[in-house]
């Protein structure tokens, strides 16, 4: 591994140990981006993945990293080395991919932006690592084979290290985070569409302070 990437897996795994649980999330208004971001800082998750599914989410990304202190903002599905350098210049502190491939590595290898990729099977995770990346995202964590198969993967694979996403919920967070490759999980619950909805930050931040309350 070389020197750049050596910081930038640093930078991923200092941001992936700030809490328990990475809040993922999905920004349709971008007039939500800033209170929703701040409710879940004041809960205790400075973590923030915004995922670019929506024509707001860079534009979310650069809102809350001008105007938020101690978060760490960072754009999620990131698809393409444009998305890639988009994040980056938005302000993002690190990207996140659902997979990877061979142009989004190479894209991630010029870039300063810190990489999490992701990986599904134990060849993907193997690939990985021969690139350089101790640290990726296992996903879609339940749909791909879960708790018991991510565990099978601690012992041929001890220095991978996981923030697991995809069908984690609040009730089975604390089991995948007793998981010993397991340094995160990422958590869609903390932002439900009702109380984003209805702008119910007092809810959302009180959802944040349980999972920052999960422990690892």
């Amino acid at each position: 591994m070389n020197e750049r990437l050596s910081a930038r897996q640093a930078q991923i795994e200092s941001t992936l140990r700030l809490a328990p649980v990475v809040a993922v999330v999905v920004v349709q208004k971008l007039a939500h981006a800033v209170p929703l971001a701040r409710a879940l800082v004041a809960g205790g998750i400075p973590a923030v993945e915004i995922t670019l599914r929506t024509p707001v989410a860079i534009e979310a990304i650069r809102a809350i990293a001008a105007e938020i202190d101690g978060v760490a903002v960072g754009a999620g599905t990131v698809l393409t080395p444009q998305d890639l350098h988009a994040s980056a210049a938005a302000g993002a502190r690190f990207a996140v991919s659902p997979g990877h491939s061979p142009a989004l590595l190479d894209a991630a290898d010029d870039s300063a932006l810190p990489y999490l990729p992701g990986a599904s099977t134990a060849s993907e995770a193997m690939r990985l690592l021969e690139r350089g990346y101790r640290w990726q995202k296992f996903f879609p964590a339940v749909p791909a084979g879960g708790i018991d198969f991510v565990r099978a993967l601690a012992s041929p694979l001890p220095a991978v290290g996981f923030c697991t996403t995809g069908g984690i919920t609040a009730q089975t967070a604390k089991q995948w985070l007793a998981l010993p490759n397991v340094i995160a999980v990422g958590g869609s619950w903390l932002t439900p569409n009702d109380l984003v909805a209805a702008e119910n930050w007092t809810a959302i931040a009180a959802l944040a302070r349980e999972a920052a309350q999960l422990h690892r």
